[in-house]
């Protein structure tokens, strides 16, 4: 690869929707050691419209093209889940590096084989747990460093993930369990690792699900799609630091707390607050107090929010996160170091996810 340069193409790109438009190509256009060279559409109409929107000459409406160019180094996967093994596996087959959103595959087994031939070709990857990018919390894992709530003794999040009973109709294939996209693995998957990057994994867990609301409307149109995928997730657990966990993430309810996680120790609290359950996407705000004190909002480092300055534009922006992530990646392929979470970790919180779905199907206590 080269040095100063990387090449991305991006298989899911849409002109009007999507992850792709809304975070991974502001971000990458942001950053001088990038370059967006090809996009991937799913037909030669759409990739008409999208060379148009986006001044990208290298259009494809055949991934297999994409992934086979000689100038692209890395391959940015951003389509729906239940496409990301096929187009992952194309990528990794032709050597490159690959960037996939997540979740990685629909489940673990997914997961596992996409890993086992990253780690066969040799090649880097990334996968979009990006909250571990976010300054906030770089901060709360320095502040735990250095021992500002003394011994973690317990942890609680709380979040809800889409509210009320109306979603788009881009998501709506979310509520079908099977697609592997849905409140547990997506909402629930990025709050377990945001909370395993900072306090480490779970020894044991126990957890419940529930699909309280069976019926949901698409926005604008009035019409009604059955739900599959349980939108109350519940988890109870012991670190393997011995510290209590709990999680709960609602979707579809009238309101209620968008995102609260406090760190409880012998010696003082940490609280992170959001406007939902997405510490990958919405800005963190950061509280502390030491003894019996409330809380109080903590100024985040200006060194950790400027680490990167070329974003500095994006902050508080959906592509503020993923730009850190493609910066560290970048920075991680010229040192040749690993800070950025890749296809191995992806792996351990499929694991994770896959522990729930036990526990809450057979109302037993599962190690890990």
């Amino acid at each position: 690869m080269p040095e100063s340069t990387l090449g991305v193409g991006i298989i899911g790109v849409s002109p009007v929707w999507g992850w792709a438009a809304t975070a991974h190509i502001p971000a990458l256009r942001a950053l001088p050691n990038y370059e967006i060279r090809a996009l991937s559409a799913s037909s030669p109409q759409s990739a008409r419209v999208i060379s148009e929107t986006f001044g990208i000459s290298a259009v494809f409406s055949n991934h297999e093209q994409l992934v086979t160019r000689p100038d692209v180094d890395v391959v940015a996967v951003t389509v729906k889940v239940p496409h990301h093994r096929e187009l992952v596996s194309a990528a990794l087959a032709a050597g490159k590096a690959v960037y996939c959103e997540w979740p990685l595959g629909r489940d673990l087994d997914d997961a596992r084989e996409m890993a086992a031939l990253a780690a066969k070709q040799g090649v880097r990857t990334v996968v979009g747990l990006q909250a571990r990018q976010a300054p906030a919390l770089e901060f709360v894992k320095d502040l735990l460093r250095q021992g500002y709530v003394g011994e973690v003794l317990s942890t609680t999040m709380i979040g809800t993930s889409v509210p009320g009973g109306v979603v788009v109709r881009p998501n709506a294939y979310m509520l079908d369990r099977t697609n592997g996209a849905n409140v547990l693995t997506v909402a629930v998957g990025h709050c377990l690792d945001t909370l395993s990057c900072a306090l480490g994994e779970f020894a044991n867990l126990s957890a419940v699900s529930d699909l309280r609301r069976p019926l949901i409307t698409i926005d604008g149109s009035g019409e009604q799609i059955v739900k599959t995928a349980p939108d109350q997730i519940a988890v109870i657990g012991t670190l393997v630091s011995g510290a209590t966990a709990t999680l709960h993430v609602r979707e579809a309810v009238a309101g209620g707390t968008g995102f609260l996680w406090e760190i409880n120790g012998t010696d003082g609290t940490l609280r992170v607050t959001a406007d939902a359950s997405y510490p990958e996407i919405f800005p963190l705000t950061v509280a502390g107090s030491h003894g019996r004190n409330e809380p109080a909002e903590l100024a985040i480092p200006v060194a950790l929010t400027q680490k990167w300055p070329a974003l500095s534009g994006l902050e508080g922006a959906p592509a503020y996160n993923v730009g850190r992530a493609y910066a560290a990646f970048a920075a991680d392929i010229e040192n040749g170091t690993r800070s950025v979470p890749d296809f191995a970790d992806a792996v351990r919180r499929h694991e994770v996810i896959a522990a729930i779905e036990r526990s809450a199907a057979t109302g037993e206590r599962v190690k890990m």
